[in-house]
């Protein structure tokens, strides 16, 4: 990169420099100004050090401490800098012993993978932690208190300065210097280098620590196993459930958190005669009896199985699987057991489950599971009665260290030497062919952990597949050493797997690195060990990606992170993997990109897990997601028969808010209703009157879409009674911390009295207003009054419904204030209620259009127009960086133009909305307030010859974007 490639980039470079050293500067770039970093939940060091890989020629660490961690967060922006032809060196020490061995191992990767010259000082107090990053044309440089540890790049309190000084300044001469005589008085890091300092190392002392333990281990108090802090707000909730008199309850748990010690625990509460424990696989029944046993502190004699070969049911804990149990009800009263616990509860519905759950008639019977939800419709939640005791999801069992961290790695799937890229119609065996094949190795060499043995998982897509690639593996050199892998099919015996597993966990000679599996190990198996989960298979399922997933997930000792490798091709299905990574269920597309823009502006997930898309990985998911019909009927459907089956009862859109599911806004609007939809879906009819569905799709279509409080809480006061005076609006707005100018005052009027509709939607759409001035105060019309006020008819209890789920959202998503929020997507008839405008005029805004009551110009702008747009209307609109565009006027413009000198003017507020194509809808981004500057009077081609006159100017922000995205809309960076 050089100055060349940004205009007046020496300028704007010394309006940074004035704006951090001398005066504060409103329309700075804010490039290379001057920055204090922190880690907070808006920045972190680990962001500012990605940016800036991003963005660099070459650069230097200089630290004293080096984690595998932070390099496992900073992978792949280190893979894509080097691939790119780009240099980088890292220079660290042995000082104080407080490197472990391993980090040593994960820099000698780096060195011998990606060629970064990874060297040791030689200085017995060796301190430094400093990051400098140059270009052609400057050099900017982070020095602090962070080193390269994963605490210091996200967690901890972290003071460091950012600064940066073109390449011919004083400072650039003495980073130069300093970088000079570190690599002169340094040497290359060596393999013989860390075996002698693994010899010499000491591992620290472990530190004392809160009596909060993995789930799957326990707190000892005078003996006896007492419960994590998630523990107890599960068994409290369980024996609320028994005190209301009900004798079943479902726990819904994510793998590894602690399921089996659960209900250990809860039973241990009950004092149960007799207890019976039900598992599908006979694999788990050891640890499930160990667990128990540990609980109750029980002699292991108390504990009898009941398998195919031993029938140990006369003891007072008995241990059965499905299989087993079903055949020899017979032999069982329905009373034979007081407490009984149904594994893997999703199974639930299955005939063996059923029959042994009809059959008993315990006290109390528990069904756990990780995934409640079916393909097949069955009601999982009818069979506990609707009782969830508790629900911790993958997610806040990250948020809770509950589960080990992951780190995990879109990364494009091979393409062959003829072009072809693999989809979900590629022949079979191009699966394994040798390119394939040498990229998965290559991937797992540049990826995976370095200086531990690989225990890992391959989930394949066919037999063949599995077994072929298996062959190939075991005749590669992986590190050193053959590869020893072995393939797993359902047609292999129970016996089969269990001696795969044994072998997999072994450190000894018959040992083996990965297993590849296909349709098995998704659930039932538990290795804790798993140090590694390789996907070779589309997403078909966000379900099971999260089981599979879940196979890595359970803390084990040493074990210090899962890294997951996700092989992405062509599918049409990769919209499913944001779904399961985040646990987003909403079926909104923005809501999904919002996902990846988060995870990729914070670096982290919750418990320093990270999720990170190679450039061409992260074309494909937002490509998927774009081309994915999420809000389809059929699919919002399902949705609401899901909340049914979980609820016993027809579901409010409140009830899709508080579990996190499918978005609301997205209900409501597929139909003219959510009550629409939902008879729809459940063959129900509400029976509203005409003038009652009309009210219902006014408040829908118009208040829950808002995006701001005003219209609701104005509403929530009509449906009290109240009429409302403007200065009863100003009171009833600042008591909620959302004031707003008069301007706007009266077009939230005129919303609800239907004056700022276009007249179609006045006679078509809603008909009667909603709402009337009498006397300057707005109150309910009578008809309104009049079928509002049975609180339990139906359409009362959907208008409340909205109402409060509605303002709840709003709250979430927006903030309280009539404020445009950046970053946030809004439509121009959005656009047209948030500036206070009289009327909708959405229909005839286009590019842009000037009001002149509120002195306002909205601009709107989409990045890549379709090939079918008008010559007149194909602006090469573009982002230059993060503070600037370079924008077209309309068509047939010239500098003396009325609306072109409007805009230069600075006497109009400019807010700015982008959108990247057409197919993101008819939502655009706002990326804030800008100031138009350097005009020039140019022409546009045409298919006619005849060119047209155009002005494109320079839109200055009044904040810079957020780094993901720009990344996000950069024509360099995504499509």
């Amino acid at each position: 990169m050089t100055a060349a490639d940004f205009t007046g980039w020496d300028t704007e470079f010394q309006v940074d420099v004035s704006h951090g050293f001398l005066r504060e500067s409103p329309t700075a770039p804010r490039r290379h100004n001057p920055s204090v970093i922190l880690n907070t939940p808006d920045t972190s060091v680990l962001r500012v050090v990605r940016e800036e890989l991003a963005n660099c020629d070459d650069f230097l660490f200089s630290v004293a401490f080096v984690s595998p961690r932070a390099i496992a967060l900073l992978k792949q922006e280190l893979v894509d800098h080097c691939a790119a032809g780009r240099t980088g060196t890292i220079v660290t020490s042995d000082f104080l012993g407080f490197n472990n061995p391993r980090a040593f191992e994960e820099l000698l990767l780096l060195r011998e993978e990606l060629g970064i010259d990874v060297r040791l000082h030689e200085s017995k107090a060796f301190h430094p932690k400093g990051y400098v990053f140059r270009t052609d044309a400057a050099v900017t440089a982070m020095m602090g208190s962070s080193n390269f540890t994963e605490a210091a790049l996200v967690d901890n309190h972290e003071w460091n300065l950012k600064v940066s000084a073109t390449d011919d300044s004083d400072l650039a001469r003495q980073l130069e210097s300093l970088i000079t005589q570190q690599v002169s008085e340094s040497t290359p890091l060596s393999r013989d280098w860390i075996e002698q300092y693994r010899s010499r190392y000491v591992p620290p002392t472990p530190r004392p620590h809160s009596p909060q333990l993995p789930p799957n281990q326990s707190t000892h108090r005078a003996g006896l196993i007492t419960p994590n802090p998630m523990q107890e707000d599960a068994l409290a909730s369980l024996e609320r459930i028994r005190k209301s008199g009900a004798r079943r309850a479902l726990i819904i748990s994510a793998t590894g958190t602690g399921k089996t010690i659960l209900s250990a625990l809860d039973a241990r509460s009950c004092a149960p005669r007799r207890l019976l424990f039900v598992v599908h696989r006979e694999t788990i029944l050891d640890a499930s009896i160990e667990a128990y046993a540990r609980v109750f502190e029980r002699d292991l004699h108390d504990f009898g199985k009941y398998t195919g070969s031993r029938k140990e049911a006369d003891r007072p804990f008995v241990f059965a699987s499905v299989q087993t149990l079903e055949r020899h009800l017979d032999e069982f009263s329905a009373d034979a057991f007081d407490y009984i616990i149904i594994d893997e509860a999703h199974r639930s519905a299955a005939e063996s489950h059923k029959r042994i759950i009809d059959h008993f008639a315990p006290q109390f019977l528990l069904g756990m599971t990780a995934t409640p939800e079916r393909t097949d419709g069955a009601n999982i939640f009818e069979l506990y009665d609707f009782n969830v005791a508790y629900e911790i999801r993958l997610q806040h069992a990250l948020e809770n260290d509950l589960l080990a961290p992951f780190h995990y790695y879109g990364i494009a799937d091979v393409t062959l030497p003829d072009g072809t890229t693999l989809d979900a119609d590629t022949d079979p065996t191009l699966l394994v062919t040798p390119e394939r094949i040498d990229h998965l190795v290559r991937s797992l060499e540049t990826y995976t952990q370095a200086g531990i043995e690989p225990r890992g998982l391959i989930f394949c897509a066919r037999t063949d597949e599995a077994r072929r690639l298996s062959d190939a593996l075991n005749a590669t050199v992986f590190r050193g050493r053959q590869l020893r892998t072995l393939a797993l099919t359902g047609d292999d015996s129970n016996d089969e797997r269990e001696a795969a597993i044994r072998r997999l966990e072994d450190d000894g000679t018959d040992g083996l690195d990965y297993l590849l599996t296909v349709d098995i190990f998704n659930e039932g198996v538990d290795i804790p060990t798993i140090n590694q989960v390789i996907m070779l298979r589309q997403t078909q399922s966000s379900i099971v990606f999260v089981q599979q997933l879940g196979r890595g997930l359970r803390k084990a000792p040493q074990k210090e992170y899962l890294v997951v490798l996700d092989f992405i091709a062509n599918y049409a299905n990769n919209y499913m993997i944001p779904i399961a990574l985040f646990g987003d269920e909403s079926l909104n597309k923005e809501s999904l990109r919002k996902s990846l823009v988060t995870a990729e502006e914070r670096g982290v997930l919750p418990g320093l897990s990270s999720v990170r898309f190679d450039r061409i990985s992260q074309e494909r998911v937002l490509a998927a997601i774009s081309n994915a019909r999420l809000d389809d009927a059929r699919q919002l459907q399902n949705s609401i028969r899901s909340m049914h089956a979980r609820l016993g009862s027809p579901p409010r859109l409140w009830d899709f808010w508080r579990f996190e599911s499918t978005d609301p806004v997205v209900l409501a609007n597929k139909d003219e209703t959510f009550l629409q939809l939902r008879d729809k879906a459940l063959g129900e009819k509400s029976g509203l009157s005409d003038r009652e569905h009309r009210i219902l799709k006014f408040v829908t279509r118009e208040l829950l879409t808002a995006k701001r409080p005003h219209e609701l809480l104005i509403l929530r006061e009509l449906l009290s009674g109240r009429a409302l005076a403007q200065a009863d609006l100003v009171s009833l707005f600042t008591q909620h911390g959302c004031d707003v100018p008069t301007h706007v005052l009266e077009s939230l009027i005129r919303i609800f009295t239907l004056q700022f509709h276009t007249e179609p939607e006045r006679e078509k759409t809603f008909g009667v207003p909603l709402a009337e001035l009498h006397s300057s105060e707005l109150r309910l019309t009578h008809e309104a009054s009049t079928l509002l006020s049975d609180t339990r008819s139906p359409l009362r209890q959907g208008v409340d419904d909205i109402v409060r789920t509605g303002l709840a959202l709003i709250a979430r998503r927006y903030g309280t204030g009539n404020v445009l929020v950046h970053g946030a997507q809004y439509t121009r008839r959005d656009a047209c209620r948030f500036l206070g405008w009289a009327s909708n005029r959405e229909g005839v805004i286009n590019g842009y259009m000037p009001d002149h009551e509120t002195r306002t110009c909205p601009i709107f702008v989409t990045l890549h127009k379709d090939d079918d747009v008008s010559d007149s209307t194909r602006y090469q609109d573009a982002i230059l960086d993060r503070r600037h565009l370079h924008w077209f006027s309309k068509s047939k413009r010239t500098l003396a133009s009325q609306d072109v000198r409007l805009i230069l003017s600075g006497e109009y507020a400019l807010p700015v909305f982008v959108k990247k194509d057409d197919a993101e809808g008819k939502a655009f981004y706002y990326l804030g307030e800008a100031q138009a500057s350097d005009p020039v009077q140019t022409t546009m081609p045409t298919s006619a010859g005849a060119p047209l006159s155009v002005v494109t100017m320079t839109l200055t922000l009044d904040r810079p974007l957020d780094s993901a995205l720009y990344d996000y809309f950069h024509p360099t960076l995504t499509v």
